[in-house]
């Protein structure tokens, strides 16, 4: 088949490529920016340039059905936040043929909005930290916390509070409601799943075992979560969800946790390679088939990404010894690295994935600053603005 992606600058993006790519799909990317992470591998034959979805979400969607009707493809897949106007824009798409899986916009409308969200949850009965929405610098006391804007990455959204003078702070600077949750100590376990109409399809649990840059796994390990399993079955259930659902739970001394809903799909290569495929069904669901329930995955299989752990270090040491130290023990094999699998970059013939890892290897070494350039850049070409949210929910279909 031929597949657009929605997006070529996310890391979900890149995994995916190679997935489909290696499965006999003809893969092509969007994106505002040419020089995105998924220009850099053979898996990705073309990266179509948009208009930067964040700001002007319905300039983007104009130009990805062009591009769609042009190219003849065969589905779009959506791999970042522009599931929000693909569900928006359910009916439209329809209209002109494009072929896709997204889930009904009231159900992503209650998912995509944090406050939305952690209604949902109390509404269910889903576990969830202390929590409050708060308009202003008080009515919270208990520290350490996070703060949430409504709409935001977990980068630029989220800010920890260790006491009532963060929250003054960073409460200060914004406007409108916010949500503060208390910080519940654990591990970090990322879910992801696909639903048809309600139905799950596929579950799949890992923790983060190593954290990189602005907070991103670099490692993980397959886990067995039934609980939050039979959760999640609840919460897809309820929201009749369509398509890819994940979220982020912490194992927390009183049980798991949800501290955040993401209405689309997240980085499936460790999913796969412990026996859970997560993007076939969503090609099923876009054309129109009943996918097969996939069947648990295996739990204790550890995977890896290299070029994120490395712009990690050098965020975390601000050194050169610490890029070089990382990739060290990628390549002896030691640490985290043991026994563990690269998801992003995996090996073979690919030399253009080979060169980005060697160029943000170089660029860290020569100035461990650049880390910045590399993870603002790949945030900026996909994350949704609170403005271009509010004109997805406004806007008239």
């Amino acid at each position: 088949m031929r597949i657009l992606l929605s997006d070529g600058s996310g890391l979900t993006s890149r995994q995916c490529a190679t997935l489909l790519s290696r499965a006999g799909h003809h893969v092509e990317v969007l994106s505002p920016d040419p020089m995105c992470v998924c220009a850099f591998t053979r898996h990705v034959r073309r990266v179509h340039r948009t208009p930067f979805y964040g700001t002007d979400p319905f300039g983007w969607l104009r130009a990805a059905v062009a591009i769609y009707r042009s190219g003849g493809f065969d589905v779009l897949l959506p791999t970042q936040e522009q599931v929000a106007v693909l569900s928006k824009s359910a009916g439209l798409l329809r209209e002109q043929g494009v072929a896709t899986a997204v889930p009904p916009f009231a159900a992503l409308a209650q998912t995509q909005d944090k406050i939305a969200a952690y209604a949902l949850l109390d509404r269910l009965g889903l576990p969830q930290p202390l929590s409050a929405v708060i308009t202003g610098p008080s009515g919270w006391s208990a520290f350490p916390a996070y703060l949430k804007t409504p709409i935001g990455t977990a980068s630029g959204g989220v800010h920890r509070l260790n006491d009532a003078a963060d929250l003054h702070w960073h409460a200060g600077q914004a406007t409108g409601a916010l949500l503060v949750q208390r910080e519940v100590p654990g591990r970090l376990a990322m879910i992801q799943s696909v639903f048809g109409a309600g139905q799950l399809l596929a579950f799949h649990a890992c923790l983060r075992t190593g954290e990189g840059v602005r907070g991103g796994a670099t490692h993980k390990l397959s886990v067995d979560l039934p609980a939050v399993r039979d959760h999640v079955s609840r919460l897809g259930a309820e929201l009749a969800w369509h398509g890819a659902l994940s979220a982020d739970v912490i194992l927390g001394p009183g049980g798991p946790v949800f501290i955040d809903l993401n209405p689309r799909l997240v980085e499936p290569v460790n999913a796969l390679l412990s026996g859970v495929d997560l993007v076939t069904p969503l090609l099923d669901l876009a054309r129109g088939r009943t996918p097969a329930p996939q069947p648990p995955g295996a739990a204790g299989v550890a995977t890896h990404q290299l070029l994120p752990a490395i712009l990690g270090a050098a965020q975390r040491t601000k050194s050169c010894r610490g890029v070089l130290g990382e990739l060290g023990a990628a390549l002896s094999k030691r640490h985290l690295y043991a026994g563990s699998r690269e998801e992003l970059t995996p090996a073979g013939r690919d030399p253009r994935s080979r060169l980005l890892l060697a160029f943000a290897t170089g660029a860290t070494l020569v100035r461990p600053a650049a880390w910045q350039w590399f993870a603002s850049g790949s945030v900026t070409a996909y994350a949704l603005s609170p403005e271009g949210w509010q004109h997805i929910l406004h806007h008239r279909t």
